[in-house]
């Protein structure tokens, strides 16, 4: 499968953001989806999953309560709204696929990566 993030820029501390990533190539349910991002200098960390039929949902204790994960099967899209961005939340954002999964919070579980999005939250 193909994956296509979009969605990054420059906001302001407290500012919403909302990144999208599309998929093509395979059928979309059968992934798990899952945000990561990583920091200049830093690891790729987890930031969000969402299973396959969009029920359950699992988040970095970082961004519990201001970013939201949600997908659209019928346009095989997944999307991360971020609210009450701060300036830690700096990274490129990297959307990911998990087949047969249900969104794990590690990167090697993952089997397609899409290009990453820049987010830069300035204070």
């Amino acid at each position: 499968v193909q994956l296509q993030a979009s969605g990054g820029g420059l906001v302001q501390a407290g500012g919403s953001l909302r990144l999208s990533c599309a998929a093509s190539g395979r059928t979309f349910t059968w992934y798990g989806m899952g945000w990561f991002r990583q920091a200049p200098g830093k690891e790729r960390y987890f930031v969000a999953a969402i299973s396959r039929n969009g029920r359950y949902t699992y988040y970095a204790d970082s961004v519990k309560g201001r970013f939201t994960i949600s997908r659209d099967n019928a346009k095989n899209m997944v999307f991360l709204q971020m609210d009450s961005l701060k300036p830690e939340d700096t990274a490129v954002y990297y959307c990911a696929a998990d087949f047969g999964g249900s969104g794990p919070p590690t990167p090697e579980e993952y089997d397609y990566w899409g290009q990453g999005t820049l987010v830069t939250v300035s204070s």
